[in-house]
């Protein structure tokens, strides 16, 4: 049972869930390129095996979890990168986005975050969603911020970029959007 639709649209975009059929797209428009996969978690792929085994693991996840990566296109079906979220526990998940270069610049990542958002709290027990952003990717942290997320804070050696040429872990911003604002306090 999926907690959230396989296929969604957006104004100009659709968002489904990943096929071995879309294997080679994935590859050769974003998943092999080392300019687009610098700040991500996972490393860049080396061949079109890599690209399988994320799409299998996508399937796990869909079916384990109800939730898991889609794939962001235009309304052409032109493949322009991938989003989705991750249940880390029950009121909690996890997204992140990636796209292609050419996609770069012209609002699909906000477009894309605001969707992730609305469908994340569609699953009535979550409350909170975090988004982790390299430091130095500026880009990624403005559109975290233009679609709503607020920078939690810094965690210090947190997240491991295997494509950016560093070998210690790096530090990331946590950023947060929750289901409803957090409360604001009197002052005393």
């Amino acid at each position: 049972m999926t907690l959230i639709p396989e296929y969604v649209e957006t104004v100009r975009l659709k968002l489904c869930r990943p096929t071995l059929a879309d294997g080679e797209a994935i590859f050769s428009r974003y998943a092999s390129v080392p300019e687009v996969t610098r700040y991500l978690s996972w490393p860049t792929h080396r061949n079109l095996g890599d690209t399988e085994a994320f799409i299998n693991a996508s399937d796990q996840a869909w079916s384990d979890t109800g939730v898991g990566p889609y794939l962001v296109l235009t309304r052409e079906d032109v493949l322009l990168g991938g989003t989705g979220f991750a249940l880390e526990a029950p009121h909690r998940a996890e997204t992140g986005y990636v796209f292609a270069r050419d996609a770069w610049g012209h609002g699909y990542a906000t477009e894309v975050m605001g969707t992730v958002v609305c469908l994340a709290f569609q699953i009535p027990s979550l409350s909170r969603l975090d988004a982790k952003c390299h430091v130095a990717n500026s880009p990624s942290a403005r559109v975290l911020e233009k679609s709503g997320f607020l920078r939690e804070g810094l965690l210090q050696g947190y997240g491991v970029f295997p494509n950016s040429g560093a070998s210690q872990p790096a530090d990331v911003w946590n950023y947060v959007r929750l289901r409803q604002p957090a409360a604001t306090h009197p002052s005393s």
